[in-house]
């Protein structure tokens, strides 16, 4: 248990960011998911940019490893390619 002020805000913050963090990674694997199943090759591609943006986002923040990001956004790229 912590008894210092510091110690006990910076719990507050931890665990505000982890929620913060949860949403925004579920938020994106949902939408990874969506991507790979679909079929139309346009439905797709107009909805890749916003799921690589997702990906950017987490990359920058460091909740997501930046090369975790870069396969992602490379498979991603090829699955919608391969539809067309």
């Amino acid at each position: 248990m912590a008894h210092h002020k510091s110690a006990k805000k910076r719990i507050r913050q931890d665990a505000k960011k982890r929620l913060e963090n949860r949403y925004y990674k579920k938020s994106a694997r949902s939408a990874i998911s969506k991507l790979r199943e679909m079929e139309d090759s346009t439905e797709a591609s107009t909805f890749l940019p916003k799921v690589v943006s997702m990906i950017d986002r987490l990359a920058k923040r460091n909740t997501w490893h930046a090369n975790k990001a870069s396969n992602l956004k490379s498979s991603l790229t090829k699955h919608v390619k391969s539809l067309g």
